[in-house]
């Protein structure tokens, strides 16, 4: 019992000292990861000066560890989405411009729960023929 309400405390304590930033930033994130927030992404190459491409929309972005590949996720309708691949180098680089302003909390963290991702839906592949036996 000792150990949990001190944990708890710990957790209270840590959490209180969180910038105002921080928290706006992370819930700004997870709005736009939850498809809420218009952005333009623009890919530009520096050397030629040119933009190789703009993606406007409700979008996520996700690059990974070595920021050598992008990932762009933007829903287009209700139930639709697109997915675009793209490669960074030394010479092309990116950048992610939010369009509208979106009141967010600086005294809340947002957390996003969704029950349906627990049973997960199950789509079967193959015959049923060796099941029956």
């Amino acid at each position: 019992m000792k150990k949990t309400l001190l944990i708890m405390l710990a957790s209270v304590a840590l959490a209180g000292c969180d910038t105002d930033s921080n928290i706006a930033s992370r819930n700004l994130s997870k709005a736009a990861d939850m498809f809420e927030i218009n952005r333009r992404i623009v890919f530009y190459n520096g050397i030629t000066d040119q933009y190789i491409l703009t993606i406007e929309g409700k979008c996520s972005i996700d690059t990974n560890a070595s920021n050598t590949s992008f990932h762009v996720t933007c829903k287009t309708g209700p139930n639709e989405y697109k997915k675009h691949f793209l490669g960074l180098s030394d010479n092309v680089t990116y950048f992610a411009e939010q369009l509208d302003g979106v009141d967010v909390s600086t005294y809340h963290y947002r957390v996003v729960f969704k029950p349906q991702v627990i049973v997960p839906d199950v789509d079967f592949r193959g015959s049923t023929k060796g099941l029956l036996k």
